[in-house]
């Protein structure tokens, strides 16, 4: 059963190709939180230029499908985004993402920071990963899609020597790079 969506601040993005040098899924949706002139849409076109989708920019509905958390546009601004100095662009765009990551442009977090995740408003469900960025940093997408890939691969420092020392591991890791 889908929920009603709720929309909010915010911008996302599929992954897609812009993952691929660090084997994170295309199918992740990337969510982008911050403030007006925090970045998100700066971050959402540097994303797009490395191969990712645009799913919403600046408005974006959340809502439920089947237990996870997806995100879409609002109708009037599916396949639009606000690029500064430009203008409002069309743009090729996803109808909707299930989120895999939250993106918080709060500025740079730790450097080695615990674990988060973001609470989605009004009870909806999903646990999703949040890291914080500053968003204009050279490296902010490429630790996005490092991130997709790390969530989704368990590659953290505390899993990452039982998981990838076993030969499943080894035998994946070579598909990906492959």
């Amino acid at each position: 059963m889908t929920q009603e969506a709720v929309n909010i601040h915010a911008t996302c993005v599929l992954l897609a190709r812009a993952g691929l040098a660090f084997a994170a899924p295309r199918s992740a949706g990337v969510l982008l939180l911050g403030k007006s002139g925090a970045g998100k849409s700066d971050l959402a076109l540097r994303l797009i230029a490395l191969g990712a989708q645009l799913v919403s920019d600046d408005r974006t509905e959340l809502f439920a499908a089947r237990g996870r958390l997806c995100a879409r546009a609002p109708a009037a601004l599916a396949g639009l985004i606000e690029v500064r100095g430009l203008g409002i662009v069309a743009l090729p765009h996803a109808a909707r993402a299930q989120l895999a990551l939250a993106v918080s442009l709060d500025g740079a977090g730790e450097r080695l920071p615990a674990r988060e995740y973001y609470k989605p408003p009004k009870d909806l469900p999903g646990r999703v990963p949040l890291l914080r960025l500053a968003p204009f940093e050279a490296s902010a997408p490429a630790k996005i899609a490092l991130a997709a890939a790390a969530f989704k691969h368990d590659l953290f420092r505390e899993t990452a020597r039982r998981t990838c020392s076993s030969a499943a591991h080894r035998r994946r890791f070579v598909r990906w790079i492959s």
